[in-house]
């Protein structure tokens, strides 16, 4: 049966074990969409070898990440949810698309040269081109709307920019999908250094609070947080970051307004507001964490919602991957 629902298009990678700021951000935010539209979610294991992994690892975080997807509420009976590889018209399409961006405008990708640094040893043409493949992700799925964060702002972009100059050539051929970027936890920061993003790559344990951390880690992680030496607790991002991002990961874990969080601690110390934050994200997280372990257990089953999302996203993508070799003149067998 056809869904002609907008479509919703977002993927994850397998590198590592997802933080708050990934489920705050988007996460928590996937179950509401599969109301209104046909979402596809993806474990982007193709985008995760830009960078070398150990195989065992990388399976291993696959069937891992798939599961969490589940446990944090993804239906995979009202979702498409699959794994990149498992859908090859993911890397015929990048191809095609490499063709029609320019290099300059990859040149000039914040990630490529944060990356780049971090890993100076492997600055190879996947890294480069990574924002491609995620074009082709998205566009594969003629997708109206990509759940995501800040920081994945300029690599959207690129693929709107790639829309509109195929477009103008082959007319009609790709929907022009557009942001949807959570108001309120789209970027929770460190715990250790508050001017920067949480990053599940971070070196420094005590900087990242990750989905499946024990609850004592959990508190004590948040025991730790950076504040500052004024003892107000009120949401000023510019003169108290570290005040400011506990306000909001209390927000976004209580449903309650930032208003509402500062008026909740006022005249209470930074002990009480840490315990709090810290207390909250645990009762979000522990049935998150019951679920996850629940149906990890049951690899079968994990396999088999691979296969269906994998057969849906590969009927959806070679209908989009049909018409682009068409119009570039290819011969359809």
């Amino acid at each position: 049966m056809i869904d002609n629902r907008p479509v919703s298009y977002s993927g994850v990678q397998p590198s590592g074990n997802l933080t708050i700021g990934n489920y705050l951000g988007a996460i928590k935010n996937f179950p509401i969409y599969s109301e209104q539209y046909k979402c596809f979610y993806c474990v982007v294991d193709q985008h995760a070898i830009t960078v070398r992994q150990v195989p065992a690892e990388l399976r291993r975080r696959t069937y891992e990440t798939l599961a969490l997807y589940i446990a944090c509420g993804l239906d995979p009976e009202k979702n498409t949810l699959y794994v990149q590889s498992h859908v090859p018209a993911h890397t015929e399409m990048a191809w095609m698309l490499n063709c029609f961006t320019m290099f300059g405008e990859l040149s000039r990708m914040t990630q490529f040269k944060d990356k780049s640094q971090k890993h100076a040893d492997n600055i190879n043409a996947g890294l480069f081109t990574y924002p491609v493949l995620m074009a082709a992700d998205i566009l594969l799925y003629q997708t109206n709307v990509v759940p995501i964060g800040h920081d994945q702002k300029q690599h959207l972009e690129l693929a709107r920019d790639i829309v509109d100059r195929f477009n103008q050539l082959y007319p009609d051929t790709f929907t022009m999908p557009e942001p949807i970027i959570a108001k309120s936890g789209a970027k929770i920061m460190s715990l250790a250094e508050p001017t920067q993003k949480m990053s599940k790559s971070d070196e420094n344990e005590n900087a990242v609070v990750r989905i499946l951390d024990a609850p004592d880690a959990i508190m004590r992680k948040f025991k730790r947080a950076v504040t500052d030496s004024d003892s107000e607790i009120r949401f000023d991002p510019e003169n108290k970051p570290g005040v400011s991002n506990l306000l909001t990961i209390y927000s976004c874990f209580s449903g309650k307004t930032i208003e509402e969080s500062e008026r909740e601690f006022d005249g209470k110390g930074y002990g009480d507001f840490k315990a709090a934050v810290g207390q909250v994200c645990c009762d979000k997280l522990i049935p998150v964490q019951e679920e996850y372990r629940r149906i990890l257990a049951d690899k079968a089953y994990l396999e088999e919602v691979m296969k269906k999302g994998a057969d849906e996203a590969s009927y959806y993508a070679r209908k989009t991957l049909s018409k682009v070799r068409r119009k570039l003149g290819f011969v359809n067998l």
